[in-house]
């Protein structure tokens, strides 16, 4: 069973940063696309970037373009996102989610548990 593991969330002020970890096991992360979604308090959970495979695409949702920066390291089966310039409206948890490379679907069949961000003003 692939297990996915968040860390790297917490409180911060506005105009901070923040590096969000997502460590994939069970198989190697090569074999994932993956994906990072957030959920704000009272709100529908919501997209926020996203990388390929092999790192070569990367994805973001309009609010995070230049600020947010999603990254893999695959020796270490981690994908990263650095958040720069957080805003009071980041404020959510963050979960990361993969599927399959050989997936015909565009649907996240793994998630992990999320790790919750604050950002403070």
């Amino acid at each position: 069973q692939v297990q996915l593991v968040e860390s790297g969330g917490g409180l911060v002020q506005a105009g901070g940063s923040l590096r969000l970890s997502c460590v994939v096991s069970g198989r190697t992360v090569d074999n994932y696309h993956v994906g990072w979604f957030r959920q704000a308090p009272g709100k529908e959970r919501e997209f926020a970037a996203s990388i390929s495979w092999r790192g070569i695409y990367t994805y973001y949702a309009d609010s995070m373009k230049g600020r947010f920066t999603i990254s893999r390291d695959n020796a270490k089966n981690t994908v990263y996102l650095q958040m720069n310039s957080l805003k009071p409206e980041d404020t959510a948890v963050y979960y990361c989610a993969a599927r399959d490379r050989t997936s015909t679907t565009s649907e996240y069949d793994y998630w992990g548990q999320g790790t919750p961000v604050t950002v403070s003003s």
